[in-house]
């Protein structure tokens, strides 16, 4: 079935992922007659409950702090804390015979859009950035109590202990993986459910204590999963944001991240929300995380989206494909994102093909997308948010401007446009594989495009922050992952403040490692071929 297994480390990872849960159980029909074109094997799976009834809850584990997880009760509706059907233990006294007193902290009370859904009876209280107080406020879905992971030995927002230093999160995966093994408790029952499991995806947060607790997350994966494709998504605070002596903290620990990243993650996107004027079909409150992590949410989902399409409905791209039209060299395992959003009303039309191929040939002019046929210079993508950390545009003197002339290696694309699409005929498996090849070898970027008219569905949890037309319930996408040279500039610019602000002991070792990171993404292309670097 290619499942695909998700780990979520993070309040701020949290709110990413409960938007791409709540559009996933968007996807689902219930009528005999109608098939949805994703394919819900992919992210979830089957269960019984404690009254015997059958479950589909998503295949993920979800890590947050005391007090994240606001009013979710770990044993909801689905699952009874004593009797747990499919894999809940029940709750005795073990060796203990004696009196036992429940010393219980005050629970959280549930928002009135969980208490509706409960109800099953339309929500009297819209949601609004004063009654979204955590990420379980707006979630639509049910999880699996193995899926709940309370970390008590930190708390949520507190100041005498914040999580934020490298070296918090490194020593809690430590003590949590000592005291019992997370890999073996927490994901090897998942990973024993899948018949033929095509990746993990974690979420984490990419500029705080998440990312040291995800670094040695996704080294213990790669460790126990060799050749699993592990694409990580870390979402970093907006850049020039908080005190200086905060944002120098986060700049270290995202180059620690990048640097331990590139050596175990099969790709790693950073993502933040851009610090300079959005389009204008976006307004948001950027103090909100419901707010700007929706606007996340829908690119990642979009760019994701052809790993769980159905064949019969679209070609699917699993995620080992993705990472070969992105990962070219073998050394380029850092990508950036970037996005554009349409009224699907006066959105333009766009020509597509459907099979998803890797070819030579310039796509229609009206397609926006990256061009490049017989060697001559990439034309820039109309594609007007730039999510990726590696081009913020920002007065931060962190953040690096983005060069039009950055060399492409490889181009992942996805269009959610209802639109006729142009037809190519099937190509067999052999000639994409020669053609990208061709391109390898002619220095040109391999590209890989996508098109569903499965557009991104605007649900009654999603933020109001696109000023489209009244009442719009879907929107046309467009998404573009890629590598690119001006990744380099990013990774340069964290080696220069790293060199001052990182501790002695580690600063040459880190400094070193960057610039390997950095080169690489430099060497290979100037002369047009890389059979230097073979």
């Amino acid at each position: 079935m290619h499942e695909i297994l998700t780990i979520q480390l993070g309040h701020r990872a949290n709110y990413v992922a409960t938007h791409f849960w709540n559009t996933q159980e968007s996807y689902f029909t219930y009528d005999s007659t109608q098939a949805s074109p994703v394919d819900h094997d992919v992210h979830f799976r089957p269960g019984i409950g404690a009254r015997g009834e059958e479950t589909y809850t998503p295949r993920t584990l979800i890590y947050d702090l005391k007090g994240g997880f606001g009013g979710l009760r770990k044993w909801g509706g689905l699952y009874d804390q004593q009797i747990s059907g499919d894999g809940g233990v029940e709750q005795g006294k073990g060796v203990w015979d004696g009196n036992v007193v429940l010393h219980q902290d005050p629970g959280i009370e549930q928002s009135e859009f969980q208490r509706s859904l409960d109800e099953g009876v339309p929500s009297a209280q819209k949601l609004s950035t004063e009654t979204v107080r955590y990420w379980s406020d707006f979630n639509r879905v049910f999880y699996h109590p193995r899926s709940i992971v309370q970390i008590n030995d930190y708390e949520l927002g507190s100041t005498l202990m914040p999580f934020e230093k490298w070296e918090s999160g490194e020593e809690l995966f430590a003590s949590m993986d000592r005291d019992v093994d997370l890999l073996d408790r927490d994901v090897r029952v998942w990973a024993e459910e899948c018949d033929q499991m095509q990746g993990i995806q974690v979420f984490t947060g990419g500029d705080d204590a998440w990312s040291a607790f995800a670094a040695k997350y996704v080294e213990s994966l790669r460790d126990e999963f060799g050749k699993v494709s592990i694409w990580t998504w870390g979402f970093e605070e907006e850049q020039g944001k908080g005190q200086k002596a905060k944002q120098l903290l986060r700049t270290v620990n995202a180059a620690r991240m990048i640097s331990e990243m590139s050596t175990h993650a099969s790709m790693y996107i950073p993502l933040s929300i851009p610090s300079t004027q959005l389009p204008q079909y976006v307004h948001f409150d950027r103090t909100s995380q419901w707010h700007t992590s929706a606007l996340l949410s829908a690119a990642l989902e979009s760019i994701t989206l052809p790993t769980r399409l159905r064949h019969d409905t679209q070609k699917r791209g699993f995620l080992d494909n993705l990472e070969g039209a992105l990962n070219v060299h073998g050394n380029h395992r850092i990508a950036q994102l970037r996005c554009s959003m349409l009224d699907p009303e006066t959105a333009p039309l766009v020509i597509a093909t459907t099979n998803g191929t890797t070819d030579d040939r310039a796509p229609s002019a009206n397609n926006g997308t990256l061009v490049e046929e017989d060697g001559l210079k990439l034309a820039e993508p109309r594609l007007d948010m730039d999510l990726s950390c590696c081009n913020a545009r920002s007065p931060s003197p962190f953040a690096t401007q983005h060069d039009v002339s950055d060399h492409v290696f490889g181009v992942v694309e996805t269009t959610r446009t209802k639109v006729e699409a142009a037809r190519d005929e099937e190509a067999e498996e052999g000639e994409i594989t020669y053609a990208r090849k061709r391109r390898r070898f002619a220095g040109l970027p391999v590209i890989e495009r996508y098109h569903s008219s499965l557009e991104c569905p605007i649900l009654d949890s999603f933020p109001p922050i696109l000023s489209f037309s009244p009442g719009l319930t879907q929107v046309a996408v467009h998404t573009s992952l890629s590598t690119t040279s001006g990744i380099s500039n990013r990774v340069k610019a964290l080696q220069r403040v790293v060199s001052r602000m990182a501790n002695l002991d580690e600063r040459e070792t880190l400094s070193n490692g960057l610039g390997q990171i950095s080169e690489a993404y430099e060497n290979g292309w100037h002369s047009g071929s890389d059979e230097s670097d073979d």
